[in-house]
């Protein structure tokens, strides 16, 4: 907040595809998609279009009890389609932070509802990301988040990001008849964009098939095609995951929306009846970012956006990673989906190249300690990757 009040804002006044514009006009490639979100780019007026449609007919009317709207219906069974799990149920949020402290919820709620209730310490990695909420924070693996807020969630634990052990450890160490859940993200984003290594997902979810504990993917950034190719991680890496947590690129940022998408398994005592979940929000499901939604998820397939973020993850790899040769950078991250990092040698110089990026015609971010964060709209050419790229060497000088 001091470095606003003493810099000022950076204004952003308009956006058409890859690109944004500041109010005083000067024309920036956004390397950053928004924040993760912007997959169809900028200005894209058939979205507009649509939410307008909708708001002109029924803005929204509360998604509790039995009461749903039309267009979210249709939502609900797109998104149930391709969901990485066959007959998963679709729980609508207002974004990502409450799409994870929804999930943190139904874990414990669940494991209650089987007669475990025991089952209470949710899970999370160092470096790890899951949002501002309560739950979400208390997730998290990244310290300076967490600081200032006492203890938010005290059967919440973290272990080793890279490790799988680290969580076999945590489970032996607290007795698997108390852990609930595990929360893992495909590719750490805001953490620092860091890979998963080799075999790792596949092996902390079968240690969590083997002790009974929930599997939540966190893709409120690699869903809805950011992982290039597939529309969620889940999926390309057949996770088979009890939940998966969205927002993002659901609807591409036009309007703030989340969902979570939850396997039978965990659904259905929920639907066998007598049960009451009281959870939900007044905007969870609403008709006009429904309609955004359905008109995004139909740009994706109408222009095989899956298959340019595959592209992208490519031109990413093959036009950042020389960078690492510089001296100023310590290391570039990529070649898995359409992100990247380039990790500065030293992290004091992140926020202040931030600006200087923008000098150069990006507008960038910083990420985790010291890396720049990319992840660009799909439809992003691998001609302004190039062009990116040359602004980022140019900025490092």
């Amino acid at each position: 907040m001091g470095a606003v009040r003493r810099d000022g804002a950076f204004v952003v006044s308009r956006g058409e595809g890859a690109y944004i514009w500041d109010a005083q006009g000067t024309r920036y490639l956004d390397a950053t998609a928004g924040l993760w979100f912007a997959n169809v780019g900028h200005g894209r007026t058939e979205i507009a279009d649509a939410v307008a449609r909708q708001l002109s007919t029924v803005a929204h009317f509360s998604n509790f009890g039995d009461f749903v709207p039309e267009t979210t219906v249709g939502l609900a069974d797109k998104l149930a389609e391709i969901a990485p799990v066959a007959g998963s149920k679709i729980f609508f949020t207002s974004g990502g932070s409450d799409s994870v402290d929804t999930a943190a919820k139904l874990a414990r709620r669940y494991w209650t509802e089987v007669g475990k209730p025991g089952k209470r310490i949710v899970v999370g990695r160092q470096k790890a990301y899951h949002g501002m909420h309560v739950a979400g924070t208390a997730l998290a693996g990244i310290p300076p988040n967490r600081e200032g807020y006492g203890e938010l969630m005290p059967d919440s634990r973290t272990v080793a990001w890279d490790d799988a052990k680290s969580l076999l450890e945590l489970i032996e160490r607290e007795s698997a008849e108390t852990v609930a859940a595990f929360f893992c993200e495909p590719i750490i984003g805001a953490g620092g964009v860091y890979l998963p290594p080799d075999g790792y997902l596949a092996e902390v979810r079968e240690i969590c098939r083997e002790h009974d504990i929930l599997f939540v993917v966190d893709e409120v950034v690699t869903g809805f095609g950011r992982i290039g190719g597939s529309w969620f991680a889940s999926s390309r890496f057949d996770l088979e995951p009890d939940m998966v947590t969205t927002a993002k690129g659901l609807t591409s940022g036009y309007v703030p929306m989340g969902a979570v998408f939850i396997a039978p398994r965990v659904a259905e005592p929920f639907f066998a009846g007598g049960v009451w979940w009281r959870h939900g929000y007044t905007y969870g499901g609403h008709a006009g970012a429904a309609a955004a939604a359905l008109a995004n998820l139909a740009i994706i397939e109408r222009e095989n956006l899956l298959a340019e973020s595959a592209r992208l993850e490519r031109s990413l790899h093959e036009h950042l990673s020389p960078l690492a040769e510089h001296p100023r950078v310590q290391e570039v991250r990529s070649g898995l989906g359409a992100v990247a990092a380039v990790q500065l040698a030293d992290p004091a110089e992140a926020l202040p190249f931030v600006k200087t990026m923008r000098e150069h015609g990006i507008c960038g971010r910083a990420a985790g300690v010291g890396a720049m964060q990319f992840s660009p709209p799909f439809v992003m050419t691998d001609e302004q990757v190039a062009e990116m790229a040359a602004g980022v060497r140019a900025a490092l000088g």
